[in-house]
């Protein structure tokens, strides 16, 4: 009883305490990368704390179920867990448990389902609207694996199309105004974007905040991770054609589009050309390793909280 207690506290404690104090924080600008792992480990750390306590919690609601779940552990490890006589409790906490997590497999698979239509979609779309670039017409560069696409636009435009056909696409005004070191800092930082998988990361994190509109780590996650991605992708792009060449493709790309760009990134756009520009430095190595070593503790915490009263028996 008191592992499930516990479990449903630290949960509660992540999910609340946790995503205002690390949203408030200034260094996730300096260590996009960093803060990505951080906020993912959060998460993790409350869905195995759901998990867990809907394993425990079933467990004490179905005798027949705990001797599955108990089945070859030692002798007192049952009774440590003091799980026998609360079959109401474990009915009602199993229930709403379960009932959580069938709808967030449902709001992940209706977000996949839906991203896929939607690239597919923009993926025929452009195929008609412009073909690829012969491959005797693409610059030989090692590791460039995605193909580049140019669609005519007078409008200075870059961006990139995930999934196992990946594109890279740039409109011909982004050609006539960018120069060549600028259009390779674009289509480095887009190729981060397709390499990274950030994809990946924006459909799981709109999947839990669309599932769960009250929970608030799972509405930051969604908004944080929109942020840091572009930010990791700037600094890729900074690492291998230099910050100031990076900011000034960045304006050059927005100079034209602010009029018309989602309020969220017509904000974010000159923050990120000031971030670059600064070139504040990371963190020191410590302090990598510190925050590191924390996401990765978080979802630890909560499998020791689950395996403590069994574990008490055996020491």
């Amino acid at each position: 009883m008191t592992a499930l207690l516990s479990l449903l506290l630290l949960g509660l404690l992540l999910a609340t305490v946790a995503p205002r104090r690390l949203a408030r924080a200034r260094w996730p600008e300096r260590e996009p990368v960093l803060a990505l792992l951080v906020w993912q480990m959060l998460v993790v750390a409350v869905l195995l704390c759901c998990v867990l306590s809907l394993l425990l919690a079933s467990a004490a609601a179905l005798p027949a179920w705990r001797d599955v779940v108990f089945s070859g552990a030692p002798a007192g490890v049952v009774e440590a867990y003091g799980l026998a006589g609360l079959e109401g409790w474990g009915r009602l906490s199993a229930g709403v448990l379960a009932a959580g997590g069938l709808w967030t497999a449902l709001s992940l698979a209706r977000e996949i389902r839906s991203a896929r239509a939607e690239r597919d979609h923009r993926h025929a779309q452009l195929v008609r609207r412009a073909p690829e670039l012969p491959a005797s017409l693409l610059p030989r560069r090692r590791g460039a694996r995605e193909p580049l696409v140019v669609l005519e636009n007078v409008r200075p435009q870059a961006w990139s199309l995930p999934g196992p056909q990946a594109r890279l696409v740039v409109t011909t005004g982004a050609l006539q105004q960018l120069s060549d070191r600028e259009l390779a800092a674009v289509l480095s930082h887009e190729r981060g974007h397709v390499r990274a998988r950030h994809h990946w990361l924006a459909q799981c994190s709109q999947a839990l905040a669309t599932g769960f509109p009250g929970v608030g780590v799972f509405s930051e996650f969604r908004d944080q991770v929109a942020v840091l991605v572009e930010l990791a992708a700037d600094d890729r792009a900074a690492r291998r054609h230099g910050r100031v060449t990076t900011a000034l493709a960045l304006a050059e790309l927005n100079s034209e589009v602010f009029a018309s760009c989602p309020p969220r990134q017509l904000a974010q756009s000159p923050a990120r050309v000031d971030r670059l520009l600064l070139g504040e430095p990371r963190l020191p190595r410590r302090a990598r390793l510190g925050w590191t070593l924390a996401a990765l503790a978080a979802p630890v915490a909560a499998a020791l909280l689950a395996a403590a009263p069994g574990l008490s028996t055996l020491f």
